[in-house]
């Protein structure tokens, strides 16, 4: 016979329609008078602990005591720890998860939940196998694979993210957590379209969801189509205008497209809603360094840093600052600590990489260097999209087949003869944001930036077929015109300094016949090296083997080679980079003069210009003019073996 005060079996069971029927505070208040009368009773204080979780009070101290009376109780031990990760005690909450999942191995949701605190206290790769576990063990339940692609995204695991958020997608087709992991991921792998139409989907499913609508966004951003994502953002704080996340990434969305004023205003209303989010003071940093306020921008990494020592974007943010000397020694041991860290994304190991590589090249230690960059680079193609060279040729051979003479002068009769634009063309890293910081230090000249106008103007075109395109060319050649209109209405020059466009100059020729068109060569061992010293994520396929570099080049001056053939006489000017750097004055005479610009001395200063440049060469065209970056390439002579050949053609052809 029970004591007096005994709670009973059936005073216990009688708690848990109360539980399932949402009756929370009748479930606290009846639990409370059992563990009152009986304080022994385990029972009666687990249901008090959970009654006070699902209403987000304080339910470690009962829970607490629930465990030590029910010690072999593995729901008691997980309910104190999902109490414990709610109330910020994340270690400890590990602890009692860990016990539960000794006491009942098979549960699922157990290693679901471990796997949620894992991830909180910074253990990615814990988290996932957790995560995985509690898969095999429920493989119909799609949140457990959602769990396992978000794990994944944050590793840096493309491809593993994206079999996951299908595996899900395929049990619940209507998530939009899984159709944004899904989208996301896919943009990583080099798989853009098929990742736009999942981030559509989710627009079509809920066209007001301000999470869809960020999604959306961000995968506008990763394809290059920088003002569809500020649409994107813009939309979504429609809904939300306290969205600290879509405002950050409308930050990022204006910084892209040249306007740092806008990007910094925003970022900071960003941050005064989220004053913790170092991923905000990044963009802000970016943004105040395109416009040459270094000094500011190194104050906001390093206030990055004071929130999160262990911030990859902010620490390898500083080496891009300015030149790095023996004195940084410093950030060098706390950039090598970071990338020590066994559960740091591959995404931010290469950032780290790529910066420390800098770093020892700055330092002139250069074995050093190419080791950094050599696994910056490795790391890096692991999680892309591979270079396909059978493609890149079967491209350079169909222009160069299409795109003809005769096709040309078909072409040109829809085309508006302006001479506004001016297209700076070439290899990246090959000089272009040099020419263009010159060219925007004339009064009658707007520097553009990077324009992606005429890579989708191509491909919209090419699926259109020939006779189409022809027809289309006026049309497109407006839009464009119309585009420069809106970025500048007064100067009588406009410089858009996209180096791909070397690939469209057919089109580009044919649409603007009076067009100028700018093209910078450098050593092509020097340039290739460039490319691969530099963090291109996942825009250039080629750019992270020097084989796949080698080959790329040698069919882009093979493409280069048709279009000198078949543009017409003054279309064009070639300007050698060392030549330029070597001697500038005579180089840009005789560049203002190609485009009928009179002389203006400001030109010769061009590193006193203050305007936003967001390429990666934002630091080195404010300073003043140096040959210093010719014949690098000497220094890592014994590391590029496949780059070598390739000095044996000439620069200029």
């Amino acid at each position: 016979m029970a004591a007096a005060g005994a709670v009973t079996r059936q005073e216990l069971l009688a708690l848990v329609p109360l539980l399932q029927s949402g009756e929370l505070q009748q479930l606290e208040q009846r639990a409370a008078q059992l563990a009152a009368r009986d304080p022994a009773c385990g029972g009666a204080w687990k249901a008090l602990g959970v009654a006070l979780e699902l209403q987000h009070k304080d339910a470690v101290p009962a829970l607490q005591r629930a465990v030590q009376l029910l010690r072999e109780d593995a729901q008691a031990h997980a309910s104190l720890g999902a109490a414990l990760l709610r109330t910020g005690r994340t270690q400890d909450a590990i602890a009692s998860l860990q016990r539960a999942l000794e006491l009942s191995p098979a549960d699922p949701d157990l290693h679901s939940n471990l796997g949620n605190a894992l991830r909180v206290s910074g253990r990615p790769g814990e988290a996932l196998a957790c995560y995985r576990a509690a898969v095999r063990l429920a493989p119909s339940r799609p949140e457990l694979h959602g769990n396992v692609g978000q794990a994944c995204w944050q590793l840096g695991l493309p491809e593993e993210a994206a079999r996951s958020f299908r595996d899900a997608l395929a049990l619940r087709p209507e998530e939009l957590d899984y159709l944004a992991g899904l989208a996301m991921a896919l943009v990583a792998v080099g798989r853009p379209d098929e990742a736009l139409q999942h981030a559509q989907r989710a627009i079509a499913l809920a066209p007001r969801s301000p999470e869809a609508l960020n999604t959306f966004g961000n995968v506008l951003l990763d394809l290059g189509r920088d003002a569809e994502a500020e649409a994107a953002f813009r939309a979504a704080l429609d809904q939300r205008p306290q969205f600290a996340q879509a405002l950050g990434n409308l930050a990022i969305a204006l910084r892209l497209q040249g306007r740092a004023e806008q990007a910094i205003e925003v970022a900071r209303r960003a941050l005064q809603l989220d004053p913790g989010s170092t991923g905000t003071m990044v963009v802000l940093a970016d943004a105040l360094a395109d416009r040459g306020d270094f000094g500011q921008a190194e104050q906001r990494l390093r206030e990055a840093l004071s929130i999160d020592p262990d911030s990859a974007q902010a620490c390898a943010g500083l080496a891009h600052l300015r030149r790095m000397t023996s004195h940084d020694s410093a950030w060098l041991a706390q950039a090598m600590r970071i990338a020590a860290r066994e559960d740091l994304a591959p995404r931010l190991q290469v950032l780290l990489r790529y910066a420390m590589g800098k770093y020892h090249d700055d330092l002139q230690q250069y074995n050093d260097a190419f080791e950094q960059y050599r696994r910056a680079n490795e790391l890096s193609r692991r999680h892309r999209a591979r270079y396909d060279p059978q493609r890149w040729e079967q491209q350079v051979q169909r222009l160069v087949q299409t795109q003809d003479d005769r096709w040309l002068q078909r072409a040109m009769r829809h085309g508006i003869r302006s001479t506004r634009p001016v297209f700076v063309v070439g290899m990246p890293r090959s000089g272009t944001s040099l020419i263009e910081q010159i060219l925007s230090s004339h009064r009658e000249v707007h520097g553009a930036g990077e324009l992606s106008f005429w890579n989708s103007a191509a491909g919209a075109l090419e699926r259109g077929g020939d006779a189409e395109a022809e027809a289309d060319i006026a049309c497109v050649a407006g839009e464009y015109l119309q585009q420069l209109d809106g970025l500048s209405k007064d100067a009588a020059r406009v410089v858009d300094k996209m180096p791909d466009n070397f690939r469209h100059l057919g089109l580009m020729h044919a649409a603007l016949p009076a067009a100028r068109i700018v093209h910078v060569q450098r050593h092509p061992i020097d340039n290739c090296l460039s490319i691969y010293f530099q963090d291109f994520k996942a825009t250039l396929a080629y750019a992270t083997d020097l084989g796949d570099l080698a080959h790329y080049y040698r069919h882009y001056r093979r493409l280069m080679q048709h279009w000198r053939s078949v543009l017409g006489p003054g279309a064009m000017l070639e300007i050698p980079y060392e030549s330029l750097v070597a001697d500038p004055e005579p180089w840009i005479r005789r560049l203002l003069g190609f485009l009928d610009l009179t002389w203006d001395e400001r030109c010769l200063e061009f590193q006193a210009t203050r305007r936003n440049v967001v390429t990666a060469s934002r630091w080195q065209v404010r300073q003043r003019i140096s040959a210093a970056s010719v014949g690098r390439w000497r220094r890592y002579e014994e590391h590029v073996k496949e780059l070598l050949p390739l000095q044996e053609e000439s620069v200029i052809e």
